[in-house]
């Protein structure tokens, strides 16, 4: 399985100008700049969007461990805080914090703390950031 996207910048670090792409068309010309990646001027940037994959790849994997548990979730809804510091070899993803909040009818509180902690540790978004991944699980 592939997926792609793609990225075009045109000028320089800070006066440039970029779009992003994705095959499916989700993302046709995304405008991002330097404004938007580290001072805030709303609009998206790759942070975010690592950010909103990691929740979408972990709600995913956690309703998948709560299916093999013979669970079966009513909703999970999932937020990812994503950290980028600079340090002295650069601007660095340090952290992921996930917040989840899940109704899953039946569900032992051991039952769901063991099924987040599996899918934090077994989802693929989780597995190809070299960051700190924490999280706070509730079971509603």
């Amino acid at each position: 399985m592939e997926r792609k996207a793609s990225a075009v910048w045109k000028g320089g670090l800070k006066d440039g100008k970029g779009t992003i792409s994705s095959t499916s068309g989700v993302l046709s010309n995304t405008p991002y700049s330097f404004t938007t990646r580290f001072e805030g001027t709303p609009g998206t940037n790759p942070e975010e969007l690592i950010a909103a994959a990691h929740a979408a790849c972990f709600s995913m994997a956690l309703s998948a461990q709560l299916g093999g548990a013979n669970l079966a979730p009513e909703s999970i809804s999932t937020s990812a805080t994503l950290t980028m510091e600079k340090l002295e070899a650069g601007w660095t993803i340090t952290a992921v914090h996930l917040d989840v909040a899940a109704k899953v009818p039946g569900a032992s509180a051991e039952a769901f703390n063991k099924a987040a902690q599996d899918a934090k540790a077994g989802c693929p978004v989780s597995k190809v950031l070299n960051a700190k991944i924490t999280m706070n699980a509730r079971l509603e």
